[in-house]
């Protein structure tokens, strides 16, 4: 049965307080503490120190399920153009890891035995294994006093944890010498993202429910311009997946282009489903929203825009450079964080997360 979106909830502080009782608005705001926290915990540890090894021969991401996999494919797509080393991103440690290699693995899954035997064999062969990840369980013990482990201090939901996992490998990047960010600033963002889409903020000035309304009852195309871009819109699908029970095409523009009846159906625009259609004749009638994030800038990314302008005319642009002055790490997490909170204002609108949306049969 069709789930009707109950979108006046957006507009009232009161209900949708009410209505999030989980927290999760709050939780999601926490991002900027949330690197705040890992940026402590990784001095305390003396991360910066314990990794001035040298330039390492490889650097292993590992890709575990949950937001670890959009935490690693966002820091492959940030580092793979400048990175003087391999990033491998793996389900778990290759064969072939070493001494001079450096692993890093985000997860919430304290009881992910997989992941805690391919640490311990990291560990064994002597690579260095930084961890992010909860303090017990068979994970934390698989590099106890063999590696640094980033425990969180932040409690978020793990669908939530995205900025902690995201922090911990730019801090190990950053100690390696194989990227530079500011994570102070990207925390400052990061803050300032959230009170912008703060729940008593209305809709025409809160960017998160905007999204949120132009993405209610369609299937989102999350079509990036530039690598970068598509690993955030990764990391939307999974927030949409989570919260709101909606699921998104994620691709690189130009791949997507190359499937015609989709392209087809993209370029004639949204357009308002045919009164007569059949309610139940599924996705071929599904109305669809085209959304073209573009996080990177200079030439090339003018260039693929230029491109996707005149190919999608009817398509939504979204473009953090133009909003906030920083460089494309926090450009990704802003554009990263408001897609979680459109996610979750969704969720709350439509009852898939315990709002106020309700369910009734199809009717003719």
């Amino acid at each position: 049965m069709p789930t009707v979106l109950d979108d006046s909830l957006l507009d009232d502080p009161a209900r949708l307080a009410e209505a999030d009782s989980a927290g999760l608005l709050r939780a999601a705001a926490m991002a900027g503490a949330q690197v705040r926290a890992t940026a402590e915990a990784a001095a305390e540890l003396e991360l910066a120190e314990r990794l001035d090894l040298g330039r390492p021969r490889a650097l292993v991401l590992i890709d575990r399920p949950g937001v670890s996999r959009t935490v690693t494919r966002l820091l492959a797509a940030l580092l793979t153009p400048s990175c003087p080393v391999p990033v491998v991103v793996a389900e778990a440690v290759p064969n072939w890891i070493g001494a001079l290699d450096v692993v890093f693995a985000h997860t919430d899954d304290a009881g992910d035995r997989e992941l805690a035997a391919s640490l311990e064999r990291a560990a064994r062969y002597g690579a260095s294994v930084v961890l992010s990840a909860p303090a017990e369980g068979p994970v934390a013990a698989a590099v106890a006093g063999k590696g640094v482990l980033l425990t969180p201090r932040i409690p978020v939901p793990p669908e939530l944890a995205f900025p902690r996992g995201l922090a911990a490998g730019l801090l190990t990047a950053n100690a390696l010498g194989l990227l530079v960010s500011d994570v102070q600033q990207l925390a400052d963002q990061l803050d300032l993202e959230a009170e912008k889409n703060y729940l008593a903020r209305e809709t025409f000035a809160n960017p998160a429910k905007a999204l949120a309304l132009r993405v209610a009852e369609r299937v989102p195309l999350l079509w990036g311009l530039d690598p970068v871009a598509v690993a955030v819109g990764e990391h939307a699908a999974h927030a949409f997946a989570a919260h709101a029970a909606t699921v998104c095409d994620v691709e690189d523009y130009r791949q997507a282009l190359a499937r015609p009846a989709l392209r087809r159906a993209a370029q004639a625009g949204d357009t308002e489903r045919d009164i007569f259609a059949d309610p139940d004749d599924g996705p071929a009638g599904a109305r669809i929203r085209l959304l073209l994030l573009s996080v990177r800038t200079g030439p090339a990314a003018d260039a693929a825009r230029f491109q996707a302008d005149e190919l999608l005319p009817g398509a939504d642009v979204i473009v953090p450079a133009e909003e906030i002055e920083a460089d494309e790490i926090v450009r990704a997490a802003v554009l990263a964080l408001r897609f979680e909170l459109a996610a979750v204002y969704l969720g709350l609108a439509a009852g898939s997360i315990g709002g106020a949306g309700r369910y009734e049969p199809a009717t003719v």
